[in-house]
């Protein structure tokens, strides 16, 4: 007998059981806040968990000005632009980008850990959500709270 008892279910956007979350970043180290945000967005932490599927949770990232880096992170770490023209090669700190950009740290380093495709595209543009202060305009989709400690 060549046939199998199960099939393999592959999942898809349609199938996915999309879950709106909120995260506080206060107080939270910058790599590993978004290492968990990321696999949340990815949706890695679900059983039908497919790499080539958006099948990932939106998150709701509060307090993305509070964040802390470890060291000297905050005055050492360079971040890279490039204008397109010659000698466009602009550097900041992360001090300088916290400052100009509240929530652009978080923001830089989720979307290092999306894939370098359309897919991570699309997960950081309608997965991920980070605001400054704790309040959000989101409560119409009624997310759940979770607690940094929680996440896998």
């Amino acid at each position: 007998m060549d046939t199998l008892s199960y099939k393999t279910v592959s999942g898809n956007k349609q199938t996915a059981n999309t879950e709106w979350l909120v995260i506080d970043a206060e107080g939270q180290t910058l790599g590993r806040l978004a290492s968990k945000v990321a696999n949340l967005i990815r949706g890695k932490h679900k059983t039908n968990y497919t790499p080539h599927a958006n099948c990932g949770d939106v998150v709701i990232v509060l307090n993305a000005d509070k964040v802390k880096l470890t060291g000297n992170k905050m005055t050492e770490k360079q971040y890279i632009r490039y204008t397109g023209y010659p000698g466009g090669q602009r550097t900041a700190t992360a001090a300088e980008v916290l400052a100009k950009h509240p929530t652009g740290l978080v923001e830089k380093a989720v979307r290092g850990m999306l894939p370098k495709n359309r897919l991570g595209n699309e997960l950081y543009s309608q997965n991920l959500w980070v605001y400054q202060g704790a309040e959000h305009k989101h409560e119409a989709q009624k997310p759940r709270a979770v607690k940094f400690e929680d996440i896998k």
